[in-house]
C-alpha cells in the first residue's frame, strides 16, 4: 500500500520513477506473422550494426598483451559505432571463460567486460542479441586454453543430445539470462535494450531431428523458468536434414548468416562479386510456421576483400527477403586492427578500413529504409536503387537523399538537394567535399549556419591484411597529416569560422572561401556573420555523442613504407608508369627510381623522379629508352632529410652506397609488344590457380610436375568425386596480366590452352569472367594432350558460377543473369576452366595458357 501511494503521488506532480522510465523504453516484440515490432508504436523494426568480442577470446588476451585497458578500448569502439549509425550489436558468448564443468556461472573480468559493454551499448541506444554459447574453444588464431567448462568436455556436435552435457547448459543458459548486471543493474531477461536471446551459435546436430526438437524445447523450458519474457531465436540455416524440426518448436525468430565468396583465403580476393549477392533464397521457406518466425542475420561479411561496394548490396537483398536484424561478423576492436589477428578473413574499423566503415554506415540506411520484402530488378539492374547506388569499378557505395549525403569514396554524384543537406559522411572527394587525406570524415548540421566537423586521420595500407595475422606485423598504418579541405555548403557559404572542441586542439581561424588547412579532430563551423540560437560547447550533448568527443588512434607510420605492385608485364620500346603509395613520419623530401644498372663506380646514373599526385600516391613515367630486354629490374629510394632508405628491401641507404649489399628490385618482364599474352605459367604448386569442386563435397588435388630441361613445367589435377553431378573448375585473376597489354588485346583471336594430359575427361569449357561479373565461355573438345585453341568470337555469354561457395551451403551456387551483355576482350578479369560428366579414375595435367 505504502509503494502505492508513493507511485501515485509521483505520477500527480509528473516526477518519474525508475519503474516508468523503463515503461516508457519500447522493447521488441514477434507478433503473429513473424515480425518484430516495437512495444509502444507496434512499428516493424529494423536493426544493422556489428559483432564485436573484445570481452573474450584473442581480442581479450591482445589487449593484455598491448598494455591496454579493456573499459578505455570499449568505450572508443563504442563511439565508433555510434558515429556509424549503428543500432544493432550481437555477441556469441564463449561460455567456456564463463562457466564451469556444470555449467555454473562465472563471476569473472570476461562476464565483467561483456556487462560493461552492454551498459556502454545501452548508453548510444544500441540494442543487443546475445547468443549464450559458442560451445568451441576461446583460442582462435591462437591455441585453445582449456578452462575446465562444459563445452570442452563434450563434442560441439555430441553436445546438444548428450543428457549430462543439455544439464550443464540448461543450468548454464538460466543463470546467464537472470544474471544481474552491476553497471545496469538489471539482469539480462529485464534489460529492454536486450532485445533477446539465441540459445546457440552455430549448433551441430548429429542426432536426429527429434532429438533436435527434444533439445530446444529444453533450453526454451530452462528460459521460461526464469521467467524470461524476450524472443527466443534459433539457428537454422545449419543441419538442413534438421530444419522441420526447428519449425516444430516454440523459438519466435531465426537466424542466418551470409559469406557470400567463402573465408579464410589468406589473401586478398579481387573481382566483381556483386553477382553473388543477387539473391539469398531460403529452399525451407514453405515449411510449416516458417513465415511465423521473425528471420535475423546473425553473422554476415564478404569476407578477404577491402573493396567498399559490397555492404549495401547486401543489406538490400536482406531486405528483399525480409530480414529485420542484420549484424556483421566482425568489427575490430580500434587498439588491435593495425595487425588485423582477431579474424584474418575479416577487417572492420572506423579508423582502419574507413571506406569499408563508410560502406557500412550506408547499408545501415538502406536496413532502416527500405521497406522489408521490397523486391528489385536482378543484377546489374539492381546497382542503382531508391536513394542509393554501388559500382565495383569504381569501388562506390553512395546515399543521396534531400538531406543525407554519404559516400565511400571519390565520386562525382552531385547531391540532389544541396540546400537541404544535413549530414555527410565522406572518403575522398565528392562535389561537397575536397580533400585527400585518407580517413573518413562527418559534417553534421546542429542548426541553421552551425555544423560539426569530425576528421579522421589517415589509414594507409602497407600490407596485406588477410595473410597469416601476427601482432608483430603491421597491416594498415595511420598518420596524421593536414590537409586542405574544401566544403561548399551552401548553408555554411565562404569565410566560415571553424574553432577546435576535441581535448588539446588549438584551432580557431576563419576559412579562406571554402578552404581550410584541416588536421584530424572536431571542429564547429559557423557561418560567418551568423550568430547561433544554441549554445555549442565540447560538453553539449547531441543526438548519442557529446560534441566535444573524438577517438582516433596514435600516429603509426614511425617509418616509411612502399606500397608498390611491380607490373606483371611490359612492352618493349613502350614507356610505362610506376605508381606507388609512400608513408612515413614525414612527406619524403624526394623519391627516386633506380634502375638495376646503377653503379657506386659510375658517375653518370641516369634516375627518374616520383611526383606525389594526391596524398600519399606517388607516378613516374619510364621512358623506353630505360627499358632492355629480359626482365626490367628497379628500386624506389625515399629521401628524408639526409637519409635514404631502398625498397623493396625496406633498409636503410641507396644503391650507390659503397656498402649497400641487398639486391632486391621490382621487376617486371619485358616482352615483345606482339608477344601473345601469357596468362598462366606454371611456376610452383599454386602458380595463381584456384581449384574448386561444386559442391565442395567434390574437390581436386594437385601436383607439381618438373619436366625435363626441354618442356615447361605442369600440374596434375586428380578428381575425388563424391557427388554424381559434380563439376570442376579452375580460376585464376588475370587482369595483371592483361592490363599492360591493351593493344595487342584489341588484335588476339585465341585462348589457348596447353593440356599436357588428360585421362577421363572428354571436354573442357574455357572463358572469361569480366569486370561486370558475368562469364563468358566454350567448350573444347579433349584429345590426350595438345594445345586447345578456342576462338574468342565462339565464347558466349554463360551462367556464373559462384565461387569459392558461399555460405550457408543451401544457397544457390549460380548467377544466371537475365541481361544479355556482348562479350568485350578488353574486360576480361579472371580466367575460367571448367569440366563435368568425369570418370572416377580422371586426372588432367595443366601446361601453360595463354592469348594469341
Amino acid at each position: 500500500m505504502k509503494v502505492f501511494f508513493i507511485t501515485l503521488i509521483c505520477v500527480l506532480f509528473s516526477y518519474p520513477t525508475f519503474a516508468q522510465k523503463e515503461d516508457k523504453i519500447a522493447t521488441i516484440y514477434i507478433d503473429k506473422h513473424g515480425v518484430m515490432r516495437w512495444s509502444d508504436s507496434r512499428a516493424e523494426a529494423s536493426f544493422y550494426g556489428v559483432n564485436y568480442t573484445l570481452p573474450f577470446a584473442h581480442a581479450y588476451r591482445a589487449m593484455g598483451y598491448l598494455g591496454k585497458d579493456r573499459k578505455e578500448a570499449i568505450d572508443r569502439d563504442v563511439y565508433h559505432l555510434s558515429r556509424l549509425g549503428f543500432n544493432a550489436y550481437r555477441i556469441h558468448v564463449w561460455d567456456v571463460e564463463i562457466s564451469d564443468a556444470k555449467g555454473q556461472l562465472l563471476e569473472n573480468d570476461h562476464l565483467n567486460l561483456l556487462d560493461y559493454l552492454i551498459s556502454k551499448l545501452k548508453e548510444r541506444n544500441i540494442r543487443i542479441l546475445i547468443t549464450t554459447m559458442t560451445n568451441f574453444g576461446n583460442g582462435y588464431p591462437e591455441r585453445n586454453q582449456n578452462t575446465g567448462a562444459f563445452t570442452y568436455l563434450y563434442d560441439k556436435c555430441q553436445i546438444h543430445n548428450n543428457p549430462e552435457a543439455i544439464a550443464a547448459q540448461e543450468n548454464y543458459i538460466g543463470q546467464l539470462v537472470k544474471h544481474l548486471n552491476p553497471y545496469t543493474k538489471q539482469s539480462y531477461k529485464d534489460d529492454p535494450f536486450i532485445i533477446g536471446f539465441e540459445i546457440n551459435n552455430e549448433p551441430c546436430h548429429s542426432g536426429t531431428p527429434a532429438q533436435t526438437e527434444e533439445y530446444i524445447n529444453k533450453m526454451l523450458a530452462a528460459l521460461k523458468k526464469t521467467g524470461n519474457k524476450k524472443p527466443v531465436f534459433y539457428n537454422v540455416s545449419h543441419n538442413m536434414l534438421h530444419t522441420e524440426a526447428y519449425y516444430k518448436t516454440d523459438i519466435q525468430g531465426t537466424t542466418y548468416q551470409w559469406y557470400p565468396i567463402g573465408l579464410v583465403a589468406g589473401h586478398t580476393r579481387k573481382g566483381n562479386f556483386l553477382p553473388y549477392v543477387d539473391q539469398y533464397d531460403i529452399p525451407f521457406s514453405n515449411l510449416k510456421n516458417f513465415d511465423k518466425k521473425a528471420k535475423a542475420v546473425y553473422e554476415f561479411d564478404p569476407a578477404d576483400i577491402t573493396y567498399s561496394y559490397m555492404y549495401p548490396a547486401m543489406a538490400r537483398t536482406f531486405r528483399s527477403k525480409g530480414f529485420q536484424w542484420i549484424t556483421q561478423f566482425a568489427y575490430d576492436p580500434m587498439d588491435m586492427a593495425w595487425a588485423n589477428t582477431e579474424y584474418q578473413t575479416h577487417f572492420l574499423n572506423l579508423a582502419y578500413t574507413p571506406n569499408k566503415a563508410i560502406s557500412m554506415k550506408i547499408a545501415a540506411e538502406i536496413a532502416y529504409s527500405i521497406p522489408r520484402n521490397q523486391k528489385f530488378n536482378t543484377y546489374p539492374q539492381d546497382t542503382i536503387f531508391d536513394k542509393f547506388q554501388v559500382s565495383y569499378l569504381q569501388d562506390l557505395s553512395v546515399l543521396n537523399s534531400g538531406d543525407r549525403f554519404f559516400y565511400s569514396n571519390n565520386t562525382i554524384a552531385k547531391p540532389i538537394a544541396p540546400e537541404q543537406l544535413k549530414s555527410i559522411a565522406g572518403c575522398g572527394s565528392s562535389p561537397i567535399v575536397t580533400y585527400e587525406g585518407t580517413g573518413a570524415y562527418f559534417i553534421d548540421q546542429l542548426e541553421d549556419g552551425v555544423w560539426r566537423l569530425e576528421v579522421m586521420p589517415d589509414a594507409v595500407q602497407i600490407q596485406d591484411p588477410f595473410e597469416k595475422p601476427s601482432l608483430d606485423k603491421e597491416v594498415v598504418t595511420i598518420a596524421w597529416n593536414e590537409w586542405n579541405m574544401d566544403i561548399k555548403l551552401p548553408q555554411l557559404g565562404e569565410n566560415f569560422k571553424v574553432a577546435a572542441i576535441n581535448k588539446g586542439n588549438t584551432f580557431n581561424k576563419a576559412s579562406n572561401g571554402t578552404s581550410i588547412a584541416i588536421k584530424p579532430g572536431v571542429y564547429l563551423l559557423t557561418q560567418a556573420n551568423y550568430t547561433p540560437k544554441n549554445q555549442w560547447s565540447a560538453n553539449t550533448k547531441w543526438n548519442n555523442i557529446t560534441l566535444g568527443e573524438y577517438v582516433a588512434p596514435e600516429a603509426r607510420a614511425k617509418n616509411f613504407s612502399v606500397v608498390h605492385h611491380p607490373d606483371k608485364v611490359i612492352e618493349a620500346d613502350k614507356s610505362f608508369q610506376i605508381e606507388a603509395n609512400i608513408v612515413g613520419p614525414a612527406f619524403p623530401d624526394s623519391v627516386i627510381i633506380y634502375t638495376d644498372k646503377v653503379s657506386f663506380w659510375s658517375d653518370k646514373n641516369p634516375y627518374i623522379k616520383m611526383n606525389r599526385t594526391h596524398g600519399y600516391t606517388y607516378q613516374a613515367t619510364i621512358p623506353a629508352a630505360m627499358i632492355g630486354e629480359g626482365v626490367f629490374r628497379y628500386n624506389i629510394i625515399v629521401c628524408e632529410g639526409s637519409k635514404n632508405y631502398t625498397f623493396p628491401a625496406g633498409i636503410e641507404g641507396n644503391p650507390l652506397d659503397w656498402n649497400f649489399y641487398q639486391s632486391k628490385y621490382y621487376e617486371s618482364r619485358v616482352v615483345s609488344p606482339t608477344s601473345p599474352i601469357e596468362l598462366v605459367k606454371i611456376t610452383d604448386e599454386y602458380s595463381g590457380i584456384e581449384a574448386y569442386g561444386v559442391p565442395e563435397t567434390s574437390y581436386v588435388t594437385r601436383k607439381l610436375n618438373i619436366s625435363n630441361l626441354t618442356e615447361s613445367n605442369s600440374l596434375n589435377f586428380n578428381f575425388k568425386i563424391k557427388d554424381p553431378d559434380a563439376r570442376f573448375f579452375w580460376r585464376k585473376y588475370i587482369r595483371d596480366y592483361v592490363s599492360t597489354r591493351r593493344e595487342r588485346l584489341q588484335q588476339a583471336k585465341y585462348v589457348c590452352v596447353d593440356i599436357k594430359n588428360a585421362e577421363g575427361i572428354d571436354n573442357l569449357k574455357i572463358g572469361f569472367v569480366t569486370i561486370n561479373g558475368f562469364t563468358y565461355t566454350s567448350k573444347a573438345s579433349l584429345n590426350n594432350k595438345g594445345v586447345i585453341r578456342v576462338k574468342l568470337s565462339d565464347l558466349v555469354q554463360d551462367e556464373t558460377t559462384l565461387l569459392p561457395s558461399p555460405y550457408p551451403t543451401f544457397l544457390e551456387q549460380t548467377f544466371i543473369p537475365d541481361t544479355q551483355i556482348p562479350f568485350k576482350i578488353g574486360d576480361i578479369e579472371m580466367l575460367q576452366m571448367s569440366t563435368n560428366n568425369i570418370t572416377e579414375k580422371a586426372n588432367i595435367e595443366l601446361g601453360s595458357v595463354w592469348i594469341e
